[in-house]
């Protein structure tokens, strides 16, 4: 067979024989995209296409790199999703830690170039437009504390959706399911998500996405926390959830 420029072929997936090195960079190239795709279309885009637009945005980056990176790492691209793998036994656990050192990274990469991006514009302004940032409150889409929605609003939104979102991806993506269609299901879910959890608080959703615009907007820091937290929890839930219905021992397409 003739190999890819980068030299992976299913036969080298399917023994196990693709690296370490190039797992994590799939995971960091993928995470990058997303944030970038994803992120991007809210700051650049997302007067003209609402949250509809930004959740279509997501899904369609995610649906399009679970089939260009799925065979090389699983395309996890959000520390939930990497959670949930390890509790099911999936991953092991340096491994899991690897790759989520690379989300974090190609996240970062991710924002920061979102805001040298954003920058070129002459009216935009880091302080009052900030990068789609994850927040609550006073700190959260609506920009007003007595509207925004609160803690409790986001928490729900957060661990419900991300363990809708973790539940799916370890569903469509063991050895039982039909895998010709995980991408698609995979991509539909994490727009659903997006689309209630936008209103809210932006939607994390993923711990990655949130670290990507902390760094670019005022008083993000502050509640970063809580998009960190509460996303793993859900992908813990997520992963019990698929436990519970399917069973921890089936294990995922190689």
């Amino acid at each position: 067979m003739v190999r890819a420029a980068g030299g992976v072929v299913a036969e080298d997936v399917d023994r196990g024989e693709v690296s370490l090195g190039r797992k994590l960079a799939a995971e960091g190239v993928g995470t990058f995209l997303l944030v970038f795709g994803g992120v991007g279309a809210a700051v650049l885009a997302g007067s003209r296409v609402g949250a509809l637009g930004v959740s279509l945005a997501f899904g369609f980056v995610l649906l399009c790199l679970a089939y260009t990176l799925g065979r090389v790492s699983g395309c996890h691209v959000n520390p939930a999703v990497t959670l949930g793998h390890l509790l099911l036994g999936r991953i092991h656990a340096l491994t899991a830690a690897l790759y989520t050192v690379a989300q974090a990274v190609g996240a970062l990469v991710g924002g920061m170039l979102v805001y040298v991006v954003a920058n070129g514009l002459p009216d935009y302004h880091r302080e009052t437009d900030g990068l789609a940032a994850n927040g609550w409150g006073e700190y959260g889409p609506h920009q007003a504390g007595k509207d925004g929605f609160g803690l409790g609003s986001a928490i729900v939104v957060e661990v419900v959706l991300t363990a809708l979102l973790v539940l799916v991806v370890l569903a469509v993506t063991d050895k039982v399911a039909d895998t010709a269609l995980a991408g698609v299901a995979i991509g539909l879910t994490l727009a659903m998500t997006n689309l209630v959890a936008i209103p809210v608080d932006n939607a994390s959703i993923n711990p990655a996405r949130s670290l990507a615009s902390a760094p670019f907007q005022e008083d993000a820091w502050g509640q970063l926390w809580a998009f960190i937290v509460f996303p793993l929890l859900g992908g813990a839930l997520g992963a019990l959830a698929y436990a519970g219905l399917f069973g921890s021992k089936r294990p995922a397409t190689p």
